[in-house]
């Protein structure tokens, strides 16, 4: 990607906020900016991170930042004219990103327990991601692949033609038609495959793995129920 940006002369923008949502062991996470220093590349490069997409703020603190890399002087002279006449962040979005790049370290009063409820946070978020991929894949008519990272499933959803039909003759996306009738019948809402581009004639949608742990088994249950519903009613 760095050399494509050189040959291309792009800026690279790289949003690399699910860097701690790493769950195997064979996929670690590497910066841009690692190998733009290590090729000691010209690129100018972009790099984002937030607390709220990992351990620290759970999706609802907000903050975050940008590091600018190879960028021109005057390129930095108007950024810092933009952020000069916006406002504050709210203080504690600023303090949680304070404590993800700066965290307690080992001496400090509050260290054990920040690796303490980090490491809860972590495996929880991994047994959730592990236990809905099984979800999916106990049922008919759907297939899903085990999350690497980040917070998000993305079965397959094999659909009745009849199904596909009706939803077709209504002018819509058959995988749309499944998530609003999914939504209507459990207040579960996921976002249909359609708009990531799936390959044509297959049907997908977009789940994270993020209701709170003690309600983990009535969120499946519900989702089974409707999907099998679906697929008697259809068949």
């Amino acid at each position: 990607v760095v050399r494509f940006c050189e040959r291309e002369r792009l800026v690279l923008l790289a949003d690399e906020v699910y860097q701690t949502n790493i769950y195997t062991g064979t996929n670690p996470f590497v910066s841009f900016k690692k190998v733009v220093s290590r090729l000691g590349s010209p690129v100018e490069l972009f790099s984002f991170h937030s607390i709220s997409k990992g351990m620290v703020g759970e999706c609802g603190r907000r903050g975050g930042y940008y590091e600018a890399v190879n960028i021109d002087d005057q390129v930095m002279g108007q950024l810092l004219k933009l952020a000069s006449v916006s406002l504050c962040p709210n203080v504690q979005g600023q303090m949680a990103v304070g404590i993800m790049v700066n965290p307690p370290q080992p001496g400090d009063a509050s260290y054990e327990q920040y690796q303490s409820e980090l490491e809860a946070i972590y495996q929880s978020m991994r047994r959730r991601a592990l236990k809905l991929a099984e979800a999916f894949n106990s049922l008919p008519n759907m297939s899903c692949n085990d999350a690497q990272g980040a917070m998000y499933l993305f079965p397959k959803v094999e659909l009745p033609q009849a199904f596909v039909d009706e939803a077709r003759a209504q002018g819509k996306e058959p995988d749309a038609v499944y998530c609003m009738r999914m939504l209507e019948a459990t207040g579960i809402s996921v976002v249909p495959g359609s708009g990531f581009g799936q390959v044509p004639g297959t049907f997908h949608f977009r789940s994270t793995f993020l209701p709170p742990e003690e309600l983990f088994d009535e969120f499946i249950a519900g989702f089974k129920t409707f999907h099998l519903g679906l697929m008697k009613r259809y068949a």
